[in-house]
This record gives structure tokens, C-alpha cells and sequence, in this order.
């Protein structure tokens, strides 16, 4: 088992390669930086907006301590902005990739190529239709911004518990929102690999979890703070490419050693079975036969068989 600590630093140093990666290419650097400057512009204005309303919110949403103690009113209040604003954060971060990535598209696209070619063995176009890919990354992006609302709620809640909430709530969002914004960032290298779905993506995080958190989580904060978010995500882009040549790693076709994109496992022939069985037998060869036998048909049987039949060697003597 892979050591934790080692895990999470190396998914840190991941980003850090990211940016080293596209320092190297500035003018793609720069023109990645536009769509996250303009959705930074606007998601600042809006978060500007509830700080400065925060405390009226606070009461706003708890009017039963009105006449309570001025002490337990202000630590009750106090817990509720901080889940108000982590919620708030989280929902924008999650957001800001969707709507960043959405502006930006082929130009982040441009990047994980890039940083594949860099990289050597690079996979190959997928041969998905424009309109199906952005049809499909649509609807994703909607399943994640749906969740991620859902993970607000949950961390307003957990700001309500006097005393812990104003702790436990933010490393929620950070956990929670890191999680979510990796499954975005990760997207266009997977697609590359034939990995199309939310879930094959949590299914590849998963087995390397601490590296997947070690890689989100600083890069989940780095992005709630606005102008930073600029540098930040062009580098993060190319760091979800590396990071995924880390979880899937890949043939010169561009899928995983051994698998044809969907989990079964590839016969000699470039054939699978169901339930992901190889087929035996060369390219091209219908029988799924064992070692030694590709190519081969086996002896028809008929009903009433008792076992090979020997055909006489020729007419008996008269």
C-alpha cells in the first residue's frame, strides 16, 4: 500500500509540475489565463456583494435568537456566516471551472494536447462528434453543479454546530469541493482515453485518492481566491492531464495496457467477449479458442454421439 503522506505531496507536486509545463509556453499560458479573468471579474463582484450583506443574512436566516444572550446570539450568527460564505465559496469555485472551462474550451483543450504530446505517448483523438461531445459535457457539467449544491447545503448545516462548525465547515468545502473540481479538470484527458463518464473518472480517482486530494485541495483553494484563479487555472488544466496519465496509465492507443475503454480486457486479436472476457484466436478469428487451437474449428457433434467416430479405412476384403 502506497504511504498516505507520500501520496497527497506527490499529487501537490503534480500541480507544481503544471506549472513549470506552461511557464515554458507563455502566449498559451496567457490566453488560457483570459476565460478565468473574466469569470473571476464577475464571481468577485458577486462575492463582494454577500460579504458586505453577510451579517444581515446571518439574522436573517436565524430569527429564533433574537432574544437569546448576546453571547450564544453572536457565536450561533457567527457559525452561520462562516457556512454562508464556505458554502457560498464552494459553489462558486465549482462553478467558476464549469463556466471558465465552458469560455474557454478549445483552448484548454489545446493545453492537455500539449501537455500530452510533451509527455510522450500521447493517446489519440477521440472520434466523438462536436456536438455529442459538448452535448455530453453539458449535461456533466450540470450533474456536478447539481451535487455541489447539495454539498453547500451540507456544509451550512455543519455551520450551525456552535463551537466545531466554524472549523469542520471549512475543510468540509475543501475536501468536498476539491473532490468535485478534479472530476472537471480531469475531463478532457479522460475523454482522451475513451473514459467519457462521471463515473469511470471517480472510479480511477478513487484508487489513488490521497494523490487525487493532494492535487485538488490546494488548487480548490488557490481558485477561491479570485485574481489568483487566473494563474492558477491554465496550470491546473495541464497539471489534470499529468495527474491523469498517474491514474490510467496508457498504451500507444491511449487506452489502459490490456483494456479496450470500457474495463474489459483485449484478446489478441483486439477482440472482447461479454462481461469483458478475451477472445482467443488472431485478428480477425471468430473462435474464442484456447493456446494452441487459434484458427481452428472444433468437430461438429450430432445428436446420438457416443464419441469420434473412425471412418472405415477402406472396403473390406470380399
Amino acid at each position: 500500500m502506497a504511504n498516505p503522506v507520500r501520496e497527497f505531496f506527490g499529487g501537490v507536486g503534480v500541480l507544481a509540475r503544471g506549472f513549470v509545463l506552461l511557464l515554458r509556453k507563455p502566449r498559451l499560458f496567457l490566453l488560457g489565463a483570459l476565460p478565468a479573468l473574466l469569470t473571476s471579474l464577475v464571481f468577485l463582484g458577486l462575492l463582494v456583494l454577500l460579504v458586505v450583506n453577510l451579517v444581515d443574512l446571518a439574522a436573517w436566516a436565524t430569527p429564533f435568537s433574537d432574544g437569546w444572550d448576546p453571547f450564544w446570539q453572536g457565536l450561533l450568527r457567527g457559525a452561520v456566516s462562516v457556512g454562508i460564505l464556505a458554502g457560498t465559496v464552494l459553489l462558486m469555485v465549482v462553478t467558476f471551472t464549469t463556466v471558465t472551462l465552458t469560455l474557454g474550451s478549445p483552448i484548454y483543450d489545446k493545453i492537455t494536447e500539449l501537455v500530452e504530446e510533451e509527455l510522450g505517448n500521447a493517446p489519440e483523438e477521440p472520434d466523438e462528434s462536436l456536438m455529442a461531445s459538448m452535448w455530453r459535457a453539458v449535461r456533466q457539467s450540470l450533474v456536478i453543479v447539481a451535487v455541489s449544491l447539495l454539498v453547500s447545503v451540507l456544509v451550512l448545516v455543519v455551520g450551525f454546530v456552535p463551537l466545531v462548525g466554524p472549523v469542520v465547515g471549512p475543510v468540509l468545502a475543501a475536501l468536498l469541493g476539491g473532490w468535485l473540481l478534479a472530476i472537471e479538470l480531469l475531463a478532457s484527458a479522460f475523454d482522451r482515453r475513451r473514459l467519457t463518464t462521471i463515473r469511470d473518472r471517480r472510479e480511477h480517482m478513487a484508487r489513488r485518492r490521497m494523490r487525487v486530494l493532494g492535487f485538488a485541495v490546494p488548487t480548490y483553494l488557490l481558485l477561491a481566491i479570485p485574481f489568483v484563479a487566473v494563474v492558477v487555472f491554465p496550470a491546473a488544466t495541464a497539471a489534470g492531464a499529468i495527474l491523469t496519465r498517474d491514474l490510467v496509465p496508457s498504451g500507444p492507443a491511449g487506452l489502459a495496457s490490456g483494456q479496450d475503454g470500457r474495463g474489459g480486457q483485449v484478446g489478441p486479436g483486439g477482440q472482447t467477449g461479454p462481461g469483458g472476457q478475451a477472445l482467443g484466436g488472431p485478428a480477425g478469428s471468430t473462435h474464442r479458442g484456447a493456446p494452441g487451437t487459434e484458427g481452428t474449428r472444433p468437430p461438429r457433434a450430432y445428436p446420438g454421439d457416443r464419441g469420434p467416430q473412425h471412418p472405415p479405412r477402406g472396403p473390406h476384403p470380399g
